[in-house]
């Protein structure tokens, strides 16, 4: 029996998709992309998800497209197998929930798409990131990877192929935050946990509000920000927040005896 491309679990407000090739290096084929677009999707419309983590079974997170697949395909294949591709990767950016890319291991070509259609990556040590798709005789990548970390820094580490490790890409700015491979999954548990604590609305609005703030001109992104903010002020979920700070700040005296 062929075992799912993915795995999806519920757990509460958290959700976690799994990639579940491990036995290929969780190499990206079509059912995978099919099955990532599909996940999003519904994850995107179910209210009882507020966060979902995106992990990998095995060593490595991805080891890139699954170039077996299209031995034998002719152009015409291999053109839609990308598109299913791009169409996966634009259902995780989609998702109005935050997503979070766990990474534990080599990251290659399509993985890096995967990981960059999240809001933000955490890693382990162990991770490494590598964009070869010019040495396979392709192209990708060319378009996540240049605003996350710029067009020169991009353009170096597609035409030279090279892996770049974790502490690297911290520093570039792909990477949050970088654990100990052993604090990984417990790191990715705590801001699950934090995320899914927060105003579920509040939460959508400033990633919508980041996201297309990020394509206009400051003075339309501060207009973009006040809409949300008055959404927010409609629904009335803020008085909670105020309440909950107020409520932590007295704990916070009490116990330091203020």
């Amino acid at each position: 029996m062929t075992s799912a491309p993915i795995l999806v679990r519920r757990d509460g407000a958290i959700a976690r998709v799994t990639l579940n090739r491990a036995n290929a290096r969780n190499a990206l084929n079509l059912p995978m992309c099919l099955a990532l677009r599909t996940a999003f999707q519904d994850l995107d419309g179910d209210e009882t998800i507020r966060v979902v983590l995106l992990d990998a079974e095995g060593p490595v997170f991805c080891a890139g497209a699954d170039l077996k697949e299209r031995q034998g395909k002719d152009e015409a294949w291999v053109r839609q197998r990308r598109l299913a591709s791009f169409a996966a990767y634009e259902a995780i950016e989609r998702c109005s929930k935050p997503v979070v890319a766990v990474v534990q291991g080599p990251v290659v070509g399509s993985g890096g798409e995967i990981s960059m259609s999240c809001d933000f990556i955490i890693a382990s040590t162990a991770a490494s990131f590598r964009f070869p798709e010019p040495q396979w005789g392709t192209v990708g990548a060319t378009q996540r990877l240049q605003r996350v970390i710029g067009k020169r820094r991009a353009k170096e580490l597609l035409f030279t192929g090279r892996t770049m490790p974790a502490a690297e890409a911290l520093g570039l700015g792909l990477l949050a935050r970088v654990v100990e491979p052993e604090a990984l999954a417990e790191a990715a548990q705590d801001i699950a946990q934090a995320i899914a604590a927060a105003p579920p609305l509040a939460m959508m609005l400033t990633k919508q509000a980041v996201d297309i703030g990020e394509e206009t001109a400051l003075s339309n992104g501060i207009r973009i920000e006040m809409a949300a903010i008055e959404r927010c002020l409609a629904d009335g979920g803020w008085r909670n927040g105020i309440a909950t700070f107020a409520e932590a700040v007295g704990s916070k005296k009490v116990a330091s005896g203020d």
